[in-house]
């Protein structure tokens, strides 16, 4: 979700956008708790944006799009840790899952299965979170809570695919109290299937608009882009 400058005073607007990545960057990690990482979200971004960034000491960056992401991985540092934050399609697992880090938006079983199938061809063991739909908006993809025990149980028999959290999107709003319910309902989920011994270590919650609430409600990881990068082009 892109920072609406519509939505905030022209002031802090204009202050915003006459900081420099590096400085956006330094507020944000001092401001969040170490224990939770931040994800950049380069999405739309040029290199030379993310170059920035990583020169300033970032190194996860998030893409949305299959494509941008491998351009920008071959030309970017070797020790960025590349995140595939979008909604992912199933014949395009293929061109990421040599050197992808997490696949944060596995939404079915057929989707987690090709993630599998990729990763046994590259040799490797691929992390992922599973996408819970926790948004009134129903254009938001993800899992129902229900689903959720189905997929777990069938990844536990897949070598070469490791499910290490939860990952929600709130709904797209100014009003706190929702998100707040809606991430704290997904922070309970977690918590449920970590009682059941599944052993999740990252919950994935809050972008550029609701971060701060995501990590009240305990998220352990934010993607954050036009709070680092600016506006969105």
């Amino acid at each position: 979700m892109s920072l609406n400058y519509a939505l905030v005073s022209p002031f802090i607007a204009l202050q915003m956008k006459n900081k420099t990545i590096a400085n956006r960057l330094k507020e944000i990690v001092d401001q969040i708790p170490t224990e939770v990482c931040l994800v950049a979200v380069s999405k739309t971004k040029p290199k030379s944006s993310i170059l920035e960034a990583y020169t300033h000491g970032q190194r996860v960056f998030g893409e949305n799009k299959v494509q941008d992401l491998v351009d920008k991985a071959a030309d970017l540092p070797d020790d960025i840790e590349w995140h595939m934050i979008g909604h992912l399609q199933s014949n395009k697992v293929k061109y990421i899952a040599p050197f992808v880090a997490l696949i944060h938006a596995v939404d079915s079983m057929k989707l987690l299965n090709e993630i599998n199938k990729r990763a046994i061809q590259n040799n490797r063991v691929i992390d992922v979170l599973l996408q819970i739909h926790i948004a009134k908006e129903e254009s938001k993809y993800g899992l129902k809570a229900q689903e959720v025990n189905e997929i777990l149980d069938a990844s536990q028999k897949m070598a070469h695919v490791k499910v290490v959290g939860l990952m929600g999107m709130a709904t797209n709003t100014l009003q706190t109290e929702i998100q707040k319910i809606e991430f704290k309902e997904l922070k309970n989920l977690y918590d449920i299937l970590n009682n059941q011994g599944h052993n999740l270590s990252i919950l994935s919650m809050g972008m550029s608009g609701d971060y701060n609430v995501a990590i009240e409600q305990g998220s352990t990881m934010v993607r954050l882009g036009s709070s680092i990068f600016g506006k969105r082009n």
